[in-house]
């Protein structure tokens, strides 16, 4: 199991949030290759977690969440060559049957 961001940053974080919805034909290959981004995306200085998930009322799309511990970290993650991928759907334009969503969020761990 991935360490909770929270727990090992009590400064604001990058929250990363996309999804990817593949073609029935391409599901398994477009998860192996969300796979190694995931693994990738994990090598990268600031990297707090990643994953990649499937949704489980849509077998077809992929959720990713990402923890970054700063703007600096992610931008270092996502050089411009590998963000236009990433937007334009580095998966594989022929693989999924929409463009990818990505959403970039601020968070602070609060305590209720």
């Amino acid at each position: 199991m991935l360490p909770v961001p929270s727990r090992r940053c009590r400064s604001a974080v990058l929250i990363v949030a996309g999804s990817i919805h593949a073609r029935p034909d391409s599901i398994e290959q477009v998860l192996a290759l969300s796979l190694a981004h995931v693994r990738r995306s994990r090598t990268e200085p600031g990297y707090l977690a990643h994953s990649v998930h499937r949704d489980c009322e849509d077998a077809l799309r992929l959720v990713f969440i990402e923890h970054w511990a700063d703007a600096d970290a992610l931008r270092g993650a996502l050089p411009g060559a590998r963000l236009r991928r990433v937007r334009a759907g580095a998966l594989g334009a022929r693989l999924r049957c929409q463009l990818p969503e990505m959403a970039i969020y601020e968070a602070r761990a609060v305590s209720l």
